[in-house]
């Protein structure tokens, strides 16, 4: 057993300082992988330290909005570059902290560099527009304003990438931040405060508070001085934080959960298809807002989809994501594992046919871990929970369709609407599904979870509050639009 004097304890970071929390209560981060390693102590941080991150974060908006965008942007180049050199310590703390492959969380590090780049560029770019007015010797044009103080409330899935593109837009549009990381990421995202903190960012610009989401998350959302919330995770989690923000009059923006499809159509390169399922749907354990998690099949295709799926998913190497060549980790938390087992035993009592998989491994080398294996499921009803509710985990549900008509209506027949592909090459049924699916990211032959920094993201019905993160759609959220109307006196 690792003792305390081996493992970090994690420190808020306020008005540019490392400071202790004064709670004497903490959360263990153990390594899912060997849940014996206790990767850091993370402090259940008290509603007052919230309070002097949120006055820190509101006295440093004053001067920060006074920097030109470029000026701004400076910063986030520096703290890309601070990023970009430490990819291999942030990636490795990742994965150890929540099971990630290696590969993969070295990847998302790279990515939140990318991240930090584009928004740096967008300090450079217009934020209004010059608008004719019916008064000719007037002049009239709209630009924008910053928030304030916006709140950042971030899940253990993506701990680098998720919170980079809130913050550096945040940032880059002349708002600070109140950042509350998922407790089970609370070492990695530290690791990315430093890299602000060594680009010496000005001080209150960013602060870091962990905690309980019943109280710091809650009171970021319920905080009469911070004027925006930007939320990933749970719907009911997510509905509630905008419930408190709605009842105050504060802007939010929410991004929830998926039950992402995939459509294989009876003309669909079926290699492609089983190849981006396994990877849009167990890829991270499944533990992807984006994953796939429903797959459903022309009846004529069905059967041989079915077997090269099987094939290929016996091929996984499961183990410690530090490990060469493993390609899937451990689910991130006892609590995640039982929940992900919970759903695979609800699909076989009412009636799904599990085909493959779904047992907790406990072999050598995998018992002192969250480890399971990805489970298949033939014979699946719509109305299943299988196939209704979001799992988070690798949970395959196969439906078999005798039409595109069937396949697209089953596919919105479910209260989310994150992201959904189709593999076909037949191009009126890709744009069938294009104009009908009920998704805000559509995917045609390529998985469900693909998503680009530049381009617009965000999902219809239940899985979001319909705004959208990443690209420049960012700045509709962390700005406010100012009409100028200008005349000669």
């Amino acid at each position: 057993m690792v003792t305390s004097a081996d493992v970090k304890m994690i420190l808020n970071f306020v008005n540019g300082s490392w400071e202790a929390s004064k709670s004497s209560k903490v959360e263990k981060n153990i390594n899912p992988a060997k849940f014996n390693e206790i990767v850091a102590y993370v402090p259940n941080s008290t509603k007052e330290v919230l309070d002097k991150a949120v006055e820190s974060a509101a006295r440093a908006q004053k001067q920060w909005k006074e920097l030109s965008g470029a000026e701004r942007g400076s910063y986030l180049f520096k703290v890309a570059d601070i990023l970009e050199t430490r990819i291999d310590e942030i990636a490795e703390m990742m994965t150890r902290e929540m099971g990630k492959t290696l590969p993969e969380a070295k990847g998302e590090t790279a990515r939140g560099v990318a991240i930090l780049r584009y928004y740096a560029g967008e300090g450079m770019r217009k934020v209004g527009d010059v608008i004719p007015s019916s008064d000719p010797s007037a002049f009239m044009f709209t630009t924008r304003s910053p928030l304030g103080v916006v709140g950042v409330i971030t899940p253990w899935n993506f701990p680098v990438a998720i919170p980079i593109w809130k913050i550096a837009p945040a940032l880059i549009y002349g708002n600070t931040v109140v950042f509350k990381p998922a407790t089970e990421a609370a070492a990695t995202a530290a690791k990315i405060i430093e890299c602000f903190h060594e680009a010496r960012i000005p001080n209150g610009v960013i602060n870091f508070v962990t905690g309980q989401g019943s109280l710091i998350g809650q009171g970021i959302a319920d905080h009469a001085d911070i004027h925006g919330i930007t939320f990933t995770g749970s719907d009911v989690v997510g509905k509630a934080v905008g419930q408190a923000a709605l009842a105050r009059g504060a802007k939010y923006q929410l991004e929830m959960g998926g039950k992402n499809p995939v459509i294989v159509a009876e003309d669909a390169d079926l290699e492609l298809a089983v190849e981006a399922t396994i990877s849009g749907g167990l890829r991270s354990t499944g533990q992807k807002c984006t994953a796939t998690s429903r797959v459903i099949v022309h009846s004529t295709v069905y059967d041989a989809f079915k077997e090269k799926l099987i094939s290929k998913v016996k091929e996984i190497k499961i183990g410690n994501g530090l490990d060469a060549g493993i390609w899937m980790g451990p689910s991130v938390s006892e609590r995640q594992l039982n929940t992900v087992l919970h759903y695979i035993e609800k699909g076989k009592q009412e009636g799904a046919k599990l085909l493959f998989g779904g047992n907790r491994l406990l072999d050598e080398g995998r018992e002192n871990g969250y480890f399971i294996e990805p489970a298949i499921f033939d014979e699946v009803d719509k109305h299943m929970t299988i196939a209704q509710e979001e799992i988070f985990g690798p949970v395959l549900a196969l439906i078999k369709v005798d039409s595109m008509e069937d396949a697209v209506h089953i596919a919105n027949d479910v209260k989310f609407g994150l992201s959904a592909s189709i593999f076909t090459t037949n191009i009126q049924k890709m744009l069938n599904f294009i104009e009908n699916i009920e998704a805000g990211l559509v995917r045609i032959n390529a998985e469900s979870a693909g998503v680009e920094l530049q381009a617009p993201f965000g999902g219809i019905k239940q899985s979001s509050s319909h705004s959208r993160e990443q690209g420049q759609s960012a700045i509709e959220f962390y700005t406010a639009i100012k009409t100028v109307f200008v005349k000669g006196s």
